[in-house]
């Protein structure tokens, strides 16, 4: 319960602070939706990412289902939330220019996510070696993403 409640409060502070920028409607309907996609990431990749280092009990239902929510949302039409102007150049963004400049790059990156998360969900429910086999082409996938199109943290 607590986890939800900070999503939800995560995603209503980046929306009130992305009012208060000079940003078009269509501009703070993209921001908010990315945000909040990202947030739901985090949000299914953590139980995966401490069942496959140990940190948590494998459960067998959680890891299938998170697996299966993180590869729908590895797999929904994220050109929507990518809107010119919303780059890091704004002080809640940390989606870097090279999405704009280098998309072929970033879609190929994205490609290799949905691809990855769309493996999982096929063997996360199979067993915790299963699990750890198939965590690392996602994590690597985030990491791609991150590398590439994600600036630093100020």
């Amino acid at each position: 319960m607590r986890r939800h409640v900070f999503i939800v409060t995560a995603v209503f502070m980046s929306t009130t602070a992305l009012l208060a920028q000079d940003l078009t409607e269509d501009q703070e309907r993209a921001m908010t939706a990315r945000q909040a996609h990202m947030s739901l990431y985090g949000f299914y990749l953590t139980p995966l990412g401490q069942m496959a280092q140990d940190r948590i009990p494998y459960d067998a239902d959680v890891a299938a289902a998170a697996a299966s929510n993180l590869a729908a949302m590895a797999a929904i039409d994220q050109s929507p939330f990518w809107v010119d102007g919303t780059d890091s150049s704004l002080e809640n963004s940390r989606a870097r220019a090279e999405i704009w400049t280098n998309p072929d790059g970033y879609l190929e990156v994205k490609q290799n996510m949905e691809d990855a998360t769309a493996a999982l969900a096929l063997v996360a429910g199979d067993g915790l070696d299963a699990l750890k086999g198939a965590f690392g082409p996602v994590g690597q996938s985030c990491g791609a993403c991150h590398e590439n199109f994600r600036a630093p943290a100020n």
